[in-house]
């Protein structure tokens, strides 16, 4: 399981932005955390990633809890979860191509062997053309970054998803689209998934269960 107890997180000790959070997600379902834009929703979505460190309360990933974020973090943890933006320009280095960003985990984690063709496949099965992958990230729209950075995302194989506002820049037909993606993924390998956003038509369409921000506190 992935576990959230009682995170209290922010960026100014004195004034955090999410307190006492309780989060549970079950290996292979669909987790929506539904609330409003400025909530605090994206800063426990980086907790339950391990890209920020809680001031208070634990994380559990497969019953280990988390001693170290970032990169402190066990490689076999952070491996683990795969994580995806709202604003793909903001988590894609602007000089890579769309088949270097897909395959940069894979050789950051020293994967190099193979790493060009599984890149080209994922990227295929996102929807992104042979055509499209010279590119680099100002060469093409927001919603083929996404598909790059969703097929980023998916490329280690995690058991866990975090998908934070993966959407909210997109249009109808491609949010479908990489609704279908993550499900297909989901269907395929059993991972479980958290989905955060304020769509609570989108998260009831997508999600197992939906957890409302102001239930978290308890």
């Amino acid at each position: 399981m992935l576990e959230l107890k009682d995170i209290t997180a922010g960026y100014d000790p004195r004034d955090p932005v999410v307190r006492g959070a309780h989060l549970t997600l079950r290996p292979g379902e669909s987790l929506g955390l539904l609330g409003p834009s400025g909530c605090g929703k994206s800063t426990l979505a980086r907790v339950a990633a391990l890209l920020h460190r809680p001031d208070h309360g634990s994380v559990v990933v497969d019953g280990r809890t988390v001693t170290g974020f970032r990169h402190r973090a066990p490689r076999s943890l952070r491996t683990a979860i795969g994580v995806v933006f709202q604003q793909p320009r903001l988590s894609a280095d602007p000089r890579l191509t769309l088949l270097d960003l897909v395959a940069e985990p894979l050789r950051a984690t020293g994967r190099r062997t193979g790493a060009r063709e599984k890149a080209t496949a994922l990227a295929g099965r996102v929807g992104l053309g042979d055509d499209l992958l010279a590119r680099r990230p100002h060469e093409v729209s927001d919603g083929q970054l996404q598909r790059a950075c969703l097929a980023r995302a998916l490329v280690l194989s995690p058991r866990w998803l975090v998908c934070d506002e993966m959407t909210a820049m997109l249009d109808a037909s491609t949010t479908a689209a990489l609704v279908a993606v993550v499900e297909e993924y989901r269907a395929g390998t059993g991972a479980g998934l958290l989905a955060v956003g304020h769509d609570p038509v989108l998260l009831a369409r997508w999600c197992d269960r939906t957890a409302h921000w102001d239930e978290l506190a308890r």
